[in-house]
């Protein structure tokens, strides 16, 4: 999957400088690896967002998982901090627009908030939540995903803590319930797996 996304944003930026790349050898165009090249920019606005036919906002986000190296394949979760005026640790979770799949959505709310990526698995259900905020009804999907890279800059960086933290410590720290009830879908997952 983040091989795709990241083709896709590629190949989107060269159509928009294409007069440049016109001059430049196709042999010689080197692809930057992506932990040095992350795209420090988070969309913004709800222009393109997806909602449902009853008008629920649709959200998609991750559980970012790694094994410790050396805690006996234990498993640890990546917690992010809410914005500025939040308060508490979340998964990362955002928008669902209507150019992308849901995969490429899950991924890309996954760099921008948390500043990580990997293998996407499959979804862990979804949830129905009110929106704190807004008082409107969201749909949110939730997709496990092992985490490869982590990068040390990242989109939301300047107004995200993110803290990896044990399975247990998740459910207690994580603020929101539909969240808890997604970590505990994933645990359940993992214990049948293991």
């Amino acid at each position: 999957m983040t091989e795709f996304y990241v083709s896709l944003f590629i190949s989107n930026v060269a159509c928009h400088l294409s007069p440049t790349f016109d001059n430049i050898p196709s042999k010689k165009i080197v692809p930057t690896p992506i932990e040095k090249d992350v795209s420090l920019v988070s969309r913004t606005g709800r222009d393109l967002q997806r909602y449902n036919t009853a008008g629920y906002r649709q959200v998609v986000g991750c559980v970012p998982y790694r094994y410790k190296k050396h805690g006996g394949g234990e498993i640890e979760v990546l917690l992010i901090s809410a914005q500025k005026k939040g308060k508490g640790m979340l998964l990362p979770k955002g928008g669902w627009e209507i150019d992308e799949s849901i995969e490429e959505a899950a991924l890309r709310e996954t760099i921008e908030e948390a500043g990580v990526t990997g293998h996407l698995e499959e979804s862990l259900g979804k949830w129905q939540y009110k929106s704190k905020r807004h008082t409107m009804i969201h749909d949110g999907y939730m997709f496990p995903l092992l985490v490869s890279q982590q990068f040390e800059r990242w989109p939301e960086a300047d107004i995200r803590q993110r803290k990896w933290v044990s399975l247990s410590e998740a459910i207690e720290l994580c603020q929101n319930s539909w969240m808890r009830e997604a970590l505990e879908a994933f645990i359940n997952r993992k214990c049948q797996t293991n």
